[in-house]
């Protein structure tokens, strides 16, 4: 990339200053006596709605106003377990009750849109997790239930379930990972796959009682392990001996449900409150999401996170005692400019954030890019900030929007 056609593509430069300060919005119709949002994309926010006696499988984009309903025609229940977005648009996966059977679920924004992934030898089937064109979950076959992932129609079902295994559940998906837990002699052990049921690796660790892994990247997982009595929070990075406790000081109980590369989220129990939680790979980094509640609400659980390249975004659910109602809510955060990478233009002495887009931030991310740097990969073509482990166009339009804009 020439770097003074780069600079004639901008006009000016600006700055910008990231701030700390979360924001919580209802999502929940006024109307609805309950409501989740159990996922979260950097387009949208997707879980279901009670209309009546009925669940239905619901979408958000950032304000209650926005809901909308993915209810199949002729379901008797349904929601939304995942969503994710891409350069080629917005998915959600999860269940749809039909003749009074669990049957994976896919949507493009719609109620129209709606594909029944419920195989054909299958009795029972739910996608947990989307993840570009491939969805993932389990299917109930000859009574096992088997993790299993789809490529957007019930065709295209492939067994992950692994050979001696007693039963096994994906529920999460990456572009290379998909993540679960299988059971083996009573024993649900976390773990991860890439693609087959022979590719299937064991992640439990030592001594503990159970584990789960509930979300992955490519190259980290986060769920929850049982040590004694108590769940703990938990992180791994590809390896059994890579596990990492995220459970924080004075929780008796915790689980992790969500991850992006840097961020996870979750709930921990302190005291008698179960807490909406949010952990940058470590204890100590433990963020309460629930002390940004009013008083009136009783307990939250976060369940999904993601960003859009300007805010970190967490969503969830928490019991209002006013209303009586559990809600469904959305918590954001604005993030360090993503094209506020350095201080000085100089590429190889490290990236330093200084709190302003300027003409060293151009300098070093054209540095970066020209030598597919994975430090400038910021964008996997959705504008959502979603890194895809390519250095591609995706990335030089992402940067060059938010250096024109100065965020």
């Amino acid at each position: 990339m020439n770097r003074a056609l780069a600079v004639a593509l901008l006009i000016g430069s600006a700055s910008a200053t990231a701030h700390a300060q979360w924001t919580v919005t209802n999502l929940s119709p006024e109307w609805s006596p309950l409501a989740s949002a159990n996922a979260a994309s950097g387009v949208h926010q997707a879980g279901n709605v009670s209309v009546g006696s009925e669940s239905h499988a619901s979408l958000w984009s950032f304000t209650a106003s926005s809901w909308v309903d993915l209810h199949p025609v002729g379901a008797s229940y349904s929601k939304v377990n995942a969503t994710s977005a891409t350069s080629v648009g917005s998915h959600q996966a999860g269940v749809a009750i039909i003749a009074g059977s669990n049957h994976a679920s896919l949507w493009n924004e719609t109620r129209q849109s709606w594909i029944d992934l419920h195989p054909a030898a299958a009795t029972e089937s739910i996608a947990n997790a989307v993840s570009g064109t491939t969805q993932a979950g389990w299917a109930s076959v000859s009574d096992v239930q088997r993790a299993c992932i789809w490529n957007g129609s019930a065709g295209s079902w492939v067994d992950l379930h692994p050979i001696s295994a007693t039963r096994s559940e994906v529920y999460a998906n990456s572009a290379t990972k998909q993540a679960g837990f299988s059971v083996f002699d009573g024993v649900i052990r976390a773990c991860v796959w890439s693609g087959s049921a022979l590719s299937w690796t064991d992640l439990h660790p030592a001594g503990a009682r159970e584990s789960r892994i509930t979300a992955t990247t490519d190259t980290l997982q986060a769920g929850f392990v049982r040590i004694g009595n108590a769940r703990v929070a938990s992180l791994w990075r590809g390896t059994t001996e890579s596990w990492t406790s995220l459970n924080p000081i004075g929780s008796a109980w915790s689980e992790a449900l969500a991850t992006t590369s840097v961020e996870q989220v979750g709930w921990a129990m302190v005291g008698s409150v179960g807490r909406a939680s949010v952990w940058s790979g470590t204890a100590q980094s433990w963020v309460d999401l629930h002390a940004l509640l009013p008083d009136h609400y009783s307990s939250s659980i976060a369940r999904g996170v993601s960003t859009n390249g300007r805010s970190l975004i967490v969503s969830g659910s928490g019991y209002n005692t006013l209303t009586g109602r559990t809600e469904a809510l959305l918590w954001t955060r604005p993030l360090p400019c993503p094209a506020d990478l350095d201080n000085d233009g100089d590429f190889a002495n490290g990236l330093t954030r200084d709190g302003a887009v300027t003409i060293e931030d151009l300098l070093s991310f054209l540095v970066g890019f020209e030598a597919s740097n994975v430090l400038v990969d910021l964008d996997n073509g959705a504008n959502t900030g979603t890194p895809d482990g390519a250095i591609d166009v995706n990335d030089l339009v992402f940067f060059l929007a938010r250096f024109e804009e100065g965020c």
